[in-house]
């Protein structure tokens, strides 16, 4: 078997002993090529190159959710493309601070136990057919959104470029100050969702939005925040509308979604299995794709494509 690693060396749990660790045990079971990435979107520019060079079975990610994101893109070119015809398998090692996407397949957290796991799937032949979501002609693996989350994403890469540490506890307290900092300058937009028979229903007034193509939502450290506990990767998308920023009435929203009780209250929308979704609003606003700020918009769209990509993970679980 020939594999390609993709190293991200700046994702947050990644160390140089630990990734020359599972390098050498990938190594000694298969014919490895190890490249590192030194700029955003560089992990996309080699798995580019990997499919159009060829002879790889296998391309495995070693980072956070921003790197594998890079490298679906890579590995799949545009939605609005023809899939190529054979292409090599997604492996997943997690490197980064929450590792969403790894940890919804079933993907263990730690690197060097993942590195284990990986080596029986691909052993085995195992693998899994997964939902991806569509956005702006480009493919997210687990959510978007605008509002508020965009702006916690935006101060914790500020953060990070200053050399702190994205820990959970950091992004609790990033969490609290900017939704604190920003409950009274909101600019709220309209949603649109199509549901499955083709119908929509619009959403004027909302203060910030999400959608996901999985759950969770994302983790805080080990807890599971689910916004959306019945949207899957096998399954149509999810949608999270709130009409409101008052504290008093997202505090309750807040405690059920920490204590993984049913996320729901009077001022928020949400559906776990819709076709589209859409945002718009009059002045541009934060965004964000994967975990990562990706600038202010005034439109986002999106829909989802079945089985649009091959990963190396456990079958999925019933329930």
């Amino acid at each position: 078997m020939r594999a390609l690693l993709i190293v991200n060396p700046y994702a947050t749990a990644t160390t140089p002993a630990g990734r020359d660790t599972l390098a050498h045990t990938l190594a000694s079971r298969m014919e490895l090529t190890v490249e590192q990435t030194t700029h955003r979107g560089h992990a996309e520019e080699l798995a580019q190159r990997a499919v159009r060079d060829g002879g790889y079975d296998a391309i495995v990610v070693h980072g956070g959710d921003g790197s594998v994101n890079e490298v679906v893109n890579g590995l799949l070119g545009s939605p609005a493309d023809a899939r190529p015809a054979a292409l090599p398998r997604l492996g997943i090692i997690p490197g980064g601070s929450a590792n969403v996407f790894a940890r919804a397949l079933g993907i263990d957290a730690d690197p060097l136990l993942a590195t284990a796991q990986l080596i029986e799937l691909l052993a085995s032949g195992a693998q899994r057919m997964v939902n991806l979501g569509i956005t702006d002609d480009r493919w997210f693996l687990f959510n978007c959104g605008m509002g508020v989350d965009a702006r916690v994403i935006r101060a914790m890469e500020d953060k990070r470029n200053r050399g702190k540490a994205a820990t959970p506890g950091r992004y609790l307290f990033t969490t609290v100050v900017t939704f604190l900092r920003h409950r009274a300058d909101q600019q709220r937009f309209e949603v649109v969702v199509t549901d499955r028979d083709g119908s929509t229903r619009v959403l004027p007034g909302i203060s910030f939005a999400f959608v996901l193509n999985t759950t969770p939502w994302t983790y805080l450290g080990g807890r599971t925040i689910e916004t959306n506990p019945g949207t899957s990767l096998s399954g149509g998308l999810g949608v999270f509308a709130s009409s409101t920023m008052s504290v008093a009435r997202n505090l309750p929203l807040a405690t059920r979604l920490l204590t993984r009780a049913d996320p729901h209250a009077r001022h928020v929308f949400r559906d776990d299995d819709v076709t589209a979704v859409s945002f718009s609003s009059p002045v541009p606003l934060p965004t964000q794709i994967d975990g990562d700020f990706t600038g202010e918009r005034t439109e986002m769209r999106f829909h989802y494509r079945p089985g649009a990509l091959t990963v190396v993970a456990p079958a999925e679980q019933a329930g």
